[in-house]
């Protein structure tokens, strides 16, 4: 996974306001629906990262609600343009959430999702997509540990990274995992960065767990 798609997963952006006389129908170029489970009281939690590539006669702006609908279960998630992450990749602007979820815990449906993208003129658009994902994950939720100027890493997942934030809590790089344990100077982070947790991915599943970020100083 490139960096600006962990960015999006990771940070919040809010579009501004405005308005449009157009009355051409959006579309959804492209999207795409990957799992990831966070930490949470009970057990690891599930959340679908979702995002569309969307394009408008009068630009991304123009665009108001994102709909997604799981029809067999009956589900139905609203993402306005209030509330949607925007993120830039080769000039091209992705909206969606990183916050799709069940209530209580329970576990996403998998299958086939329909998302409906609507502008501020009502136009709207749809287009099907699928999660065909594991039900249950195939790897216990990884760790990271960091004290005493030492870290220890237990992943079992074939891809891992660390996301080191600043002061903020901003996510500001990532960094492959070459070795699971090993001492916090080696890994030669910039000052700024103050936490650090782990992002462990399966990308054939399109399936990643994150971890707490952790004091990295």
């Amino acid at each position: 996974m490139n960096f600006k798609r962990l960015l999006a997963i990771l940070s919040l952006c809010v579009l501004p306001l405005c308005f449009s006389c157009s009355r051409a129908e959006p579309r959804i170029v492209y999207g795409f629906i990957e799992l990831v489970y966070y930490p949470g009281s009970a057990g690891p939690e599930e959340r679908y990262s979702f995002f569309i590539l969307p394009e408008d006669d009068d630009g991304v702006e123009n665009l108001s609600e994102l709909y997604l609908y799981h029809d067999r279960e009956g589900l139905r998630w609203l993402i306005t343009s209030e509330d949607w992450i925007e993120y830039e990749e080769a000039g091209r602007i992705w909206i969606g959430s990183r916050s799709i979820a069940m209530t209580d815990g329970f576990s996403l449906p998998r299958g086939q999702y329909r998302a409906v993208l609507v502008n501020r003129g009502g136009e709207s658009t749809e287009r099907s997509f699928t999660y065909d994902g594991p039900e249950v994950s195939p790897y216990p939720f990884p760790t990271l540990t960091v004290g005493d100027g030492f870290y220890v890493i237990v992943s079992e997942y074939p891809v891992n990274n660390f996301v080191c934030y600043d002061q903020q809590g901003r996510a500001v790089q990532t960094l492959p995992v070459i070795n699971k344990s090993g001492g916090t100077v080696a890994l030669n982070l910039p000052a700024t960065v103050r936490t650090v947790a782990l992002w462990a991915e399966d990308p054939e599943y399109h399936l990643s767990a994150i971890t707490e970020a952790v004091p990295f100083r």
